[in-house]
């Protein structure tokens, strides 16, 4: 059947505007990336987070021949940040390293989140695990947990301690409930204002993460009393886990990285390549080791939406057994 110059003439036509169309998108993934890669931090400078943000966009950025900038945007608990990654074009350009703050424990602790932390990014992969120790001020006349607990007893509401973000709140309180002590909770915007108050005898006592307390554990500025994951931590191999006092108590935050929702899989595959080989340098281990962080990523991006699924159930369970009502 024999088709008239015109309809040859708008067939060609239809088929050059598709690849028009088309050309540019796979020129875009084919050649990712082709621009700086912005990583967004929803917590502060300084903060645990933030140093491993730091140390992994350097390696990141050598590895894909691009600039990864981080930008912190602090604030609401990591809703600020979160919101701003949710609303990105997902084309690679706009990266999240977060943590359970943003994607475990926001839906149970926060009324009206106006994010999905799974419909509204693509996972890329978990990197890690920043494990959290409890500290007291050495005014505190306890070296132990058991001592903790007999002297907030003893001295109802005497006790304050710091909450910056979600984990040192889900585990305060969880502490408080289990142990039916009476301890005031003061919360702050970031964990280095938290730290330096506890310091200075303004708070008694705080679940720090090691990231950005690392340094001061190593002082007498502080004292250690135990960490907060059952499994206890690789890197204070002499600190017991606060389990070992209160049977079942287990609480730790991981962290990871995602696009927004509807990242192309070549790019989410090639993200994650490239951080599957950083994080097994052993320098980079060391380096991260030093800030405080323990590295174990998900082998793909598919095993890391499942984690994230399982431990946003996890957190609502650790939310409602502390009776910490959503604000």
């Amino acid at each position: 059947m024999k088709h008239s110059p015109l309809r040859r003439a708008l067939a060609l036509g239809a088929i050059s505007t598709i690849a028009a169309v088309a050309a540019p998108c796979v020129s875009a993934q084919g050649g990712y990336p082709s621009n700086p890669i912005t990583l967004v931090v929803p917590f502060a400078a300084g903060s645990g987070t933030d140093a491993v943000a730091r140390l992994v966009a350097t390696r990141l950025g050598e590895r894909l021949k691009q600039p990864v900038i981080v930008d912190n945007k602090a604030g609401a608990n990591a809703q600020i940040a979160a919101n701003h990654v949710a609303k990105a074009k997902p084309d690679g350009y706009t990266l999240f390293m977060t943590t359970n703050t943003s994607h475990s424990a926001n839906p149970w602790l926060v009324k009206g989140l106006k994010y999905d932390p799974v419909k509204d990014f693509t996972p890329v992969a978990r990197v890690g695990e920043l494990p959290f120790a409890l500290l007291v001020h050495p005014s505190v006349p306890a070296k132990t947990v058991q001592e903790l607990i007999d002297y907030a007893k003893a001295n109802p509401d005497r006790l304050s301690y710091g909450t910056p973000n979600s984990t040192s709140l889900v585990a305060s309180e969880t502490f408080k409930y289990v142990t039916h002590t009476q301890i005031t909770s003061v919360p702050y915007k970031s964990s280095p204002q938290a730290l330096t108050d506890l310091m200075g005898n303004q708070i008694q006592v705080y679940v720090a993460d090691l990231g950005s307390a690392w340094g001061t554990i190593k002082t007498d500025r502080v004292r250690t009393l135990a960490v907060t994951a059952a499994k206890g931590s690789t890197l204070l191999p002499n600190v017991p886990a606060i389990g070992k006092t209160l049977p079942g108590f287990d609480i730790t935050s991981w962290n990871g990285i995602f696009g927004p929702a509807g990242m192309p899989a070549e790019i989410t595959e090639r993200l994650n390549t490239e951080l599957q080989a950083i994080l097994k340098d052993k320098a980079v281990q060391e380096q991260l080791a030093q800030v405080g962080f323990e590295v174990w990523p998900t082998a793909t991006p598919a095993e890391f939406a499942t984690y994230v699924k399982d431990q946003m159930a996890r957190w609502g369970q650790l939310v409602k057994q502390a009776g910490i009502e959503a604000q």
